[in-house]
């Protein structure tokens, strides 16, 4: 396999949530994961937007999707879509964890807190 600068697929996910959310007790919409070092991150919708600001803080441009049935790759660097390979396993976050999560986490009102 050609190695393509930003991306190791070998790299396992750094779990099944947004890392910083989990520690801090926040809540995410949706959940992205680096490409580079498996950091699992929440989405620029989301109220803290961890995906980015690790990507910033670390200079790990490229994250893919971590929803099911979601495969796409977005690099920050060119503000554009992007082609990978298929990454490590999982490729998702479990099927039965809500999004918005994690349970008992999410506001009544989450929708009015999105970015």
């Amino acid at each position: 396999m050609t190695e393509i600068p930003g991306i190791d697929s070998s790299v396992t996910p750094s779990g099944t949530g947004c890392v910083e959310c989990l520690d801090g007790g926040g809540w995410w919409f949706h959940l992205r994961r680096c490409a580079q070092c498996g950091h699992i991150g929440c989405c620029d919708s989301s109220p803290a937007q961890h995906a980015s600001a690790h990507a910033a803080e670390t200079g790990h441009p490229i994250v893919q999707s971590f929803e099911p049935d979601e495969d796409w790759f977005w690099h920050y660097g060119e503000n554009a879509y992007y082609n990978g390979p298929d990454l490590a396993p999982p490729q998702s976050h479990p099927d039965d964890q809500p999004a918005p999560g994690p349970t008992g986490r999410v506001p009544d009102d989450w929708a009015s807190k999105l970015n």
